[in-house]
């Protein structure tokens, strides 16, 4: 039987930004094929959680640290997904690596967006403000960002797509992560999702 959509969980660690730009998406019908029923973060007071709760959406607190092991905490998640009968699961911004042996349970079904061109400052280590430093640091005239399947390997799964964005003169590595979320991961993120949504239902 075809699916309609594709029923979407959304993991995350702070304020939300690509979650904020995926529900965007979905109101103005860029993302027509997926829809957010979950929205899952590891941080209890994650700003993501509120835009979960505003766009009536079900939100749940899952802690690797309150679990206490890496094997309680994707147990965790991975009933969630089976309550909520999740297709795709996207990372935005979700500051816990996850096993190999969660990644080979969804094969093809998570999705990742990172601020850098990959292979360029990706890989352990490289999140959040680290990856803007680094680039900044190494010189680089052009950054981006980086949509791509899950593995068990950090930033190593199959590219879905790209974006390429400018570094200016005088860029601090806030300055950078902003552009790089506005003229990139904003962009690339929701129409990934409706890339794998729409082959998810086919």
């Amino acid at each position: 039987m075809l699916k309609e959509k594709a029923r979407i969980a959304v993991l995350v660690s702070g304020g939300g930004t690509n979650l904020q730009a995926i529900l965007d998406a979905q109101e103005s019908g860029i993302i027509t094929s997926g829809e957010v029923v979950l929205v899952i973060s590891n941080n209890k007071d994650a700003y993501a959680l509120t835009r979960a709760a505003k766009a009536n959406i079900k939100g749940l607190y899952i802690s690797k640290k309150e679990l206490k092991t890496q094997a309680a905490f994707e147990a965790a998640l991975v009933n969630a997904m089976e309550d909520y009968e999740i297709d795709l699961i996207v990372l935005a911004g979700f500051m816990s690596i996850l096993s190999e042996g969660f990644t080979s349970r969804f094969t093809r079904r998570i999705i990742n967006v990172h601020p850098a061109l990959i292979p360029s400052f990706c890989g352990k280590g490289y999140y959040g403000l680290k990856v803007h430093e680094a680039a900044l640091a190494k010189g680089v005239k052009v950054t981006g960002a980086t949509v791509h399947f899950v593995n068990e390997i950090p930033d190593g799964g199959e590219i879905i797509a790209q974006k390429a964005v400018e570094v200016l003169d005088g860029d601090t590595p806030q300055a950078l992560q902003r552009r790089v979320m506005e003229q990139a991961e904003w962009i690339i993120l929701p129409q990934a999702v409706e890339k794998i949504s729409k082959e998810i239902c086919s």
